[in-house]
């Protein structure tokens, strides 16, 4: 198990493979310019409430979610410019950001891979947290090695190679004690401009 430390400022390699693993990146955005953004992004996203079959029933997914093109315009001012950055230090271009915002503690995502069938394969998808301090766990698909329990904090970015989601599950647990929302923004680069 491995929890990073609140005070670790260096990037630290969780997952290593071919294509760069699954690394975290603290400190990636300033604290002032990361809060700017989730205030805008909290006033100005039109947030939907998405409903998935799961057990079969049709049931709440537990969080809000949107998705924009960075291929075409309007998206919310902080997008672009949030791209611009997390592109800066992944040498990805992305096209694709699609955001999650946890109201509190008791919005999660479950342990999943993400689709590959769309992306460029060998892209990365780069996860820029905003708000309140998170949880994402990470684990081996395969059930060997190690669970990874890393706290994703503001202005923070975690890069997954488009290898690791074929070996890795990552999720974002529910946990109790937190009130503050907070908002990912997931970068992808898809084939073709969704």
């Amino acid at each position: 198990m491995f929890q990073n430390d609140l005070f670790e400022a260096a990037p630290l390699a969780l997952v290593d493979d071919p294509e760069g693993g699954i690394r975290y990146l603290p400190d990636v955005i300033p604290a002032a310019t990361a809060h700017d953004w989730f205030e805008q992004l909290m006033r100005h996203v039109q947030w939907n409430n998405q409903r998935r079959m799961m057990y079969d029933r049709e049931v709440d997914v537990p969080r809000l979610m949107a998705t924009y093109s960075l291929d075409v315009e309007p998206a919310p001012q902080p997008l672009k410019e949030a791209a611009a950055q997390v592109c800066a230090v992944t040498g990805a271009m992305f096209n694709s950001v699609g955001l999650n915002l946890y109201r509190n503690g008791d919005d999660s995502v479950a342990p999943h891979h993400d689709k590959t069938q769309h992306l460029v394969r060998g892209a990365p998808i780069a996860i820029l947290s905003l708000g309140a301090t998170r949880r994402m766990t990470i684990r081996a698909k395969s059930g060997h090695g190690r669970t990874i329990h890393v706290d994703l904090h503001a202005g923070s970015v975690i890069v997954m190679s488009h290898a690791s989601q074929f070996t890795h599950n990552h999720g974002i647990p529910k946990l109790s004690g937190i009130e503050e929302p907070r908002i990912s923004l997931a970068f992808r680069c898809f084939a073709t401009a969704r």
